[in-house]
């Protein structure tokens, strides 16, 4: 893997798995996705260029153009999450489906031997959900999100077996950690940010979500791209199956919430509303038999990615 293009560069994955595989594997990073990086940006995230603009066909052919053709696509551009596919479902359908569409031509036409490696979601799994989600189970999501990324696996498990495409899905949990700036963490931290010293929150408190620090998250998606080109994929899980990126551990939104106000310190506190959104998951925690048996291991607990993360905002945000 000397050559990687990473779709969706610019975003908070794309950013830290850019800058390892250029330290780990000493590979030329290029990108391509929304938003503009400076030069020393690009030197920092460990990028030799990165495009600002769709997935698409000419784009691809620029960026292949003035590069090369890589040995593996990183596919992380397209929605970010449920909110957003709620309020413009049209939008979010194009950044995730249509792209990958996009892209997953390009590579049947100009890039064939490429891998593509799809960064999916938990939300395809749906709500309903008990304990630990195998990745047997059937797919029933209920937002847009997670529909469009469901799409986005059906159309690598189409193009795999029909043009011979060579595709991996790695579906990912709550995913966190330095540069984060949406959803929950950062939420709570601009609230803090901004005075407030009691925290009243949605929902029970009770969910239980799957939180994986993005150190971990790209060391996976690197593990799977490896044990790809090593023949060790096959050994664990058929091709066009998805793999699921967790910890394993189910860990309470109360408990997150909790230590966010302890490492805040001021005389923070927090309750929640007691009230369960309709359709937000009361557990989504990864059984992640299939990912240990790749030889990858979580390292960074979620007490000290959420310190690590509070930490932070408060030095580079607040």
């Amino acid at each position: 893997m000397k050559s990687i293009l990473i779709t969706g560069a610019h975003g908070f994955m794309g950013r830290h798995l850019a800058l390892y595989c250029h330290q780990q594997l000493q590979a030329e990073v290029f990108g391509l996705g929304h938003g503009t990086f400076s030069g020393s940006e690009l030197s920092a995230w460990g990028m030799k260029s990165s495009l600002n603009g769709d997935v698409s066909f000419a784009n691809l052919n620029r960026v292949a153009s003035e590069t090369c053709t890589p040995d593996v696509i990183f596919h992380l551009a397209g929605g970010n999450s449920v909110a957003p596919s709620l309020r413009i479902p049209q939008e979010d359908f194009r950044r995730t489906a249509f792209s990958t569409c996009e892209l997953l031509d390009w590579v049947r036409t100009h890039a064939p031997g490429t891998l593509v490696v799809l960064a999916s979601t938990a939300a395809v799994y749906g709500a309903g959900h008990s304990g630990p989600i195998s990745e047997l189970e059937s797919p029933t999501p209920y937002s847009p999100y997670g529909y469009h990324k469901r799409m986005a696996e059906m159309l690598c498990e189409s193009y795999s077996n029909n043009f011979g495409l060579k595709t991996r899905i790695v579906r990912f949990f709550s995913v966190y950690g330095p540069e984060l700036r949406k959803q929950l963490l950062w939420d709570t931290c601009q609230r803090l940010a901004a005075g407030q010293r009691h925290l009243q929150m949605q929902g029970t408190g009770n969910e239980n979500r799957d939180w994986l620090h993005v150190s971990d998250c790209v060391a996976f998606l690197v593990t799977v791209a490896q044990a790809h080109f090593s023949d060790n994929f096959a050994n664990h899980t058929s091709v066009n199956s998805a793999i699921n990126c967790g910890t394993g551990l189910a860990t309470s939104v109360r408990q997150v919430i909790e230590l966010v106000c302890q490492q805040w310190g001021e005389g923070v506190t927090s309750s929640f509303s007691g009230q369960r959104r309709a359709g937000d998951p009361t557990d989504l925690v990864a059984q992640t038999t299939q990912a240990l048996a790749l030889g990858w291991t979580p390292k960074v607990h979620w007490q000290q990615g959420i310190a690590q993360y509070v930490q932070w905002f408060r030095q580079h945000v607040a």
